[in-house]
């Protein structure tokens, strides 16, 4: 495909190394019409890049910065930059924050990779792009009173429920495994007092799909 336009000038922000190499590398071959310019594990090496301001940003939601991420695309707004989120898990609260706060995007790693080019090219021109899976979880009526968990437990509660050992759990959230086991126990009695048993790790996944703490992926 060759087109007239100059190309898409990309950032991506990731602080999972591999991530950020797989991602480009991936990127560059499914689309000709996409330039990655910067691809950093920081927010602040976003903002300092040579290349900054890039038409989009393709900037992952679960960077442990402690800045709001209405604050960055508030940021990225004012210097005219567009704001595609990608997530590991899909927190309908947190997307619902993200998108008021203008986001174009939204995706969750496990996205295919014609997904996330689509959705850079939408935010390139002003388009915003949810995938039919997330925007499900979004309308989907969260009428069940489900418990009030913390951030922390509804990522144990996501990676758990998707199938992750307690042991990996722990690894990728930076916790011990003894720590990750007792959020498990927390969460656990958390839905029990709210009255749903969740004892075994199905009704856990069941719970966290139906919770929209976890996509529906197969």
């Amino acid at each position: 495909m060759t087109t007239t336009h100059s190309p898409i000038r990309l950032a991506l922000v990731d602080d999972h190394r591999m991530l950020l190499g797989a991602l480009t590398e991936w990127i560059r071959s499914a689309a000709d019409d996409i330039e990655m310019v910067a691809a950093v594990t920081t927010w602040p090496e976003l903002l300092t890049h040579p290349e900054f301001p890039v038409d989009v940003v393709l900037l992952d939601l679960d960077l442990k910065d402690n800045i709001p991420v209405s604050l960055k695309i508030a940021t990225l707004k004012t210097t005219g930059v567009k704001t595609v989120l990608m997530s590991t898990y899909s927190e309908p609260a947190l997307v619902r924050e993200a998108l008021a706060a203008g986001a174009l995007g939204y995706l969750v790693k496990s996205e295919e990779a014609s997904m996330i080019v689509e959705a850079i090219r939408a935010a390139a021109v002003g388009k915003s792009y949810i995938s039919a899976e997330l925007d499900y979880a979004l309308n989907s009526s969260q009428t069940t009173e489900g418990p009030r968990l913390s951030a922390q437990e509804r990522r144990v509660m996501a990676l758990y429920g998707a199938g992750e050992p307690v042991k990996a759990v722990a690894y990728q959230l930076g916790i011990s495994e003894e720590t990750a086991k007792s959020y498990l126990k927390r969460i656990r009695e958390k839905y029990r007092l709210a009255g749903y048993d969740v004892g075994t790790k199905v009704a856990l996944r069941k719970r966290a799909i139906r919770d929209g703490i976890l996509l529906q992926t197969d």
